[in-house]
């Protein structure tokens, strides 16, 4: 049962509201003065408050303002009289959540409660889901503690410390987003307008998941594991991935295609990490292509698999995944998989790259590129197509 607080300083209005709401199902307190009605607010810690403007002593303008000072996600409905429109626009200028007039129609009461209502609730979620996203940064923080002393065991500190610049630029454009996702919420649900509120609430979302993805990439990077493989089918993970992406690229113009060795059957892999290689190299390759200035271009990226072998090391898998984009200096190409290195200008971290090789690498593979400035670039990762004949393919 939601409680209210209803400030009149006439006792005959008071009842009949308080007759009228409670048979709605509110908990009414009542106050029969502006004083009255702020000692009963500091008490009872309500949140929703409806009071009439003119009365003696305090009148509602400044009960509001009182209220407001004291708790501002309380939610505070003023009753005018008839067509006193500038106390109503004094009213919402000092964070009203909404006026009624007199005489006071129950639908357009119980309407404006509705909506004072829901914002709390709004107001209530977001408060919440911003305790849990700071459990959450407070859980991964101390992973990542963690993570730092498995990686100066293993002499990689100083790769994280070379980092922290890039990595803060990186935060810092998150905690924009959020901030920016919040002031939208907030101003949403202060005028009352959805269309803010679903924005503000979409940017929060976004930028918690860059946060997540950033920890997790983090703590993907600083661990040692062993692949976990299983017989899967290659062919079947590019298209996966490229199916994935193809909106993207559609909603950018790029050609995505795939070019499939169908001779390439099973394989013994890691599934998932095969999966995170190739959709960080076709992420990375369509972010070329969008981040180039030749817009004369027909932009395309092409996924290619091929089944080799090589003398002496037997089958090899080999992927390629080729853009027609921006392209690299040989600079750039030398830094690719070192240090966090990104070509994404406060974009990215680079994490998505030293992960990639890390996976490549945990397989006993190679990854290699090519590029030229201007022409685009060609990413190739060699693998070993080890099998072990008593696996009978899974389903993925």
């Amino acid at each position: 049962m939601t409680k209210l607080l209803l400030i009149d300083d006439e006792r005959p209005i008071l009842e009949v509201l308080d007759l009228s709401l409670t048979s709605e199902g509110y908990e009414v307190i009542t106050a029969e003065s502006g004083h009255e009605g702020l000692k009963i607010f500091e008490e009872e810690n309500l949140k929703l408050v409806l009071t009439d403007i003119k009365m003696p002593g305090i009148d509602g303008i400044d009960v509001l303002k009182k209220i407001k000072a004291i708790d501002s996600e309380a939610e505070v409905i003023v009753v005018t009289g008839h067509g006193d429109m500038d106390s109503a626009i004094a009213a919402l200028q000092h964070g009203a959540s909404d006026f009624i007039t007199k005489p006071i129609r129950d639908e357009a009461l119980m309407l404006a409660l509705e909506r004072a209502e829901r914002k709390l609730s709004m107001t209530k979620q977001l408060k919440d889901y911003t305790e849990n996203l700071q459990q959450m940064v407070e859980r991964r923080t101390l992973e990542l503690k963690q993570a730092q002393e498995e990686l100066i065991r293993n002499e990689r500190l100083a790769t994280i410390g070379d980092t922290v610049a890039g990595l803060a630029h990186y935060i810092k454009n998150i905690l924009t987003g959020l901030r920016g996702g919040m002031y939208m919420v907030n101003t949403g649900m202060a005028r009352d307008k959805s269309y803010m509120l679903q924005e503000g609430w979409a940017m929060v979302q976004r930028n918690v998941e860059k946060v997540s993805g950033l920890v997790l990439d983090l703590l993907r990077y600083s661990r040692e594991r062993t692949p976990e493989r299983s017989v899967c089918r290659p062919n079947e993970i590019v298209s996966e991935v490229v199916e994935l992406l193809k909106d993207r690229a559609k909603e950018h113009h790029i050609e995505l295609k795939k070019v499939l060795d169908a001779d390439l059957k099973e394989a013994y892999l890691d599934r998932d990490g095969i999966h995170r290689v190739l959709l960080n190299l076709i992420s990375n390759a369509i972010d070329a292509c969008i981040y180039d200035t030749d817009t004369s271009k027909a932009w395309k990226v092409t996924v290619k698999t091929m089944l080799a072998t090589d003398a002496g090391s037997g089958e090899t898998i080999l992927f390629e995944v080729t853009d027609n984009g921006c392209g690299m200096t040989d600079e750039v190409k030398e830094k690719l998989f070192t240090k966090f290195f990104s070509t994404k200008a406060g974009r990215g971290t680079g994490l998505g790259l030293l992960n990639t090789q890390k996976i490549i690498y945990e397989h006993g593979g190679e990854i290699s590129v090519k590029s030229k400035v201007g022409e685009g670039a060609t990413f190739s990762v060699r693998l070993k197509r080890e099998m072990l004949e008593e696996l009978t393919i899974d389903d993925c």
